[in-house]
């Protein structure tokens, strides 16, 4: 005798991308999981061949509403790897101010409006709202405070205009920056209190033995610059990308699965920055940080949402430090000197490494394009958590089950419009009785 139990999400809230999700039991063993990704593919890469050095921020800036900044960044980077340029001063300072306020928004939205709610059993942030309508303002507020950066600096909070290779077209005077320093001041001590809200949310146990990568600079926490490290022995240039990391197709998904070569799956995002650069935080978020129960490492998934919560303090602290310090420059740009060659772009986006690669012409057109977001490194290993959760939670009632094993896909916040806008869950269980 056979019997089937059959969960089934048609749209799994609270995350950005298009795709479904299976996975399958039998026996009392998980048998098989596919995190399938089937929007069809945007084709960025070629979109970009043809086209002058110049459009690559612009282009690149429309793969993603939610961090455009991390696309423009790495791109850019990769431009100015190849003419020979290297920004330092108030042009780089701005770079990393623009980081901030890219990645204050997109961890706010994450921490309370998406990822929130699953702890605390609401369907959504409109329903978490009706009971916590202070929590929700406060959030609101500190996300726009991120957003105001944004605007004040790259023209506009979406899809900035702004950027250009070897600098801005506009820098932004003392007197504007100055204006964000009194809300800067009050999110400094609401991030605190976000991290201290985070830190009492109910976890699963769960640790993997995951490799972590991310950027890794020698004097600060990692934005735009550093080399990539892992915590099993990686330390490369940006350069060598691709002699380390390659592409997969699986059948299942439309979106490439990354993966370390003769090594496998690997985790990029804020646990893995957190991991291997807790020494660059400020005091102030260490404080915070062991003061939440976190280590100077971090293996709980779960938890990265407390992790989220110390980056946005330690982005509001670099962007209180930045606009102190800052002083216009009489030129927004440095000269550029155009000629055909391979460049190569690393910026930490909020959800991990961002990686491109561009080759051009004499003339400064493009001739070929390569782009590895995120969220397609992490699939594999967002694979491996589900398997390894349902496995470790097999008898969990179905409705907690799906619950947490849609979860467990938000701990990763999957910005699948890079590759997909909503995910369909099936978790089938076969049991067959002798």
């Amino acid at each position: 005798m056979k019997s089937n139990r059959s969960i089934k999400v048609d749209y799994l809230a609270r995350v950005e991308g298009e795709g479904s999700l299976t996975v399958k039991m039998k026996s009392g063993e998980v048998t098989d999981v596919k995190f399938k990704i089937f929007e069809p593919p945007r084709f960025f890469e070629a979109l970009l061949r043809g086209r002058k050095y110049s459009e690559a921020p612009d282009i690149t800036s429309r793969i993603c509403g939610i961090c455009p900044i991390a696309y423009q960044m790495s791109s850019v980077h990769a431009m100015e790897s190849i003419f020979g340029v290297k920004l330092d001063g108030q042009l780089r300072e701005l770079r990393r101010l623009f980081y901030c306020g890219e990645w204050i928004e997109s961890h706010v939205l994450h921490v309370y409006m998406l990822h929130a709610p699953d702890f605390l059993g609401y369907q959504d942030a409109i329903q978490l709202a009706k009971d916590y309508p202070e929590v929700v303002q406060k959030a609101l507020r500190l996300k726009k405070i991120g957003n105001n950066i944004v605007t004040l600096i790259g023209g506009r909070e979406i899809h900035p205009i702004n950027v250009r290779v070897g600098g801005f077209y506009r820098v932004p005077t003392k007197r504007e920056l100055n204006t964000l320093l009194e809300n800067l001041e009050w999110a400094r001590q609401t991030a605190i209190e976000t991290i201290k809200f985070t830190a009492t949310l109910p976890f699963p146990e769960f640790e993997q033995d995951y490799e972590f990568v991310s950027l890794r600079h020698p004097d600060e926490y990692p934005f735009n610059e550093g080399r990539l490290v892992s915590n099993k022995g990686l330390d490369i240039p940006i350069r060598e990308y691709e002699n380390h990391f390659t592409e997969e197709h699986v059948a299942h998904s439309n979106a490439l699965h990354s993966v370390l070569k003769n090594r496998g799956n690997y985790f990029v995002g804020p646990l893995a920055r957190y991991s291997l650069n807790f020494d660059k935080l400020t005091p102030a978020c260490q404080e915070a940080a062991r003061s939440a129960g976190l280590g100077e490492s971090c293996y709980n998934p779960f938890k990265g949402i407390i992790i989220r919560s110390v980056e946005t303090l330690y982005a509001i602290e670099e962007a209180i430090r930045i606009i102190k310090n800052y002083e216009m420059t009489d030129a927004p740009t440095v000269p550029l000197e155009i000629k055909a060659g391979v460049g190569y772009g690393c910026t930490e986006a909020p959800r991990g490494i961002l990686y491109h690669r561009y080759t051009l012409d004499d003339k400064g057109n493009i001739l070929n394009a390569k782009i590895v977001p995120p969220t397609s490194q992490n699939q594999k290993t967002i694979e491996n958590d589900l398997r390894e959760f349902v496995k470790n939670n097999i008898n969990l009632p179905t409705d907690k089950l799906t619950w947490q094993c849609e979860q467990t896909i938000r701990n990763y916040d999957p910005c699948i419009s890079c590759a997909t806008h909503f995910l369909k869950l099936n978790i089938v269980q076969e049991d067959v009785e002798e």
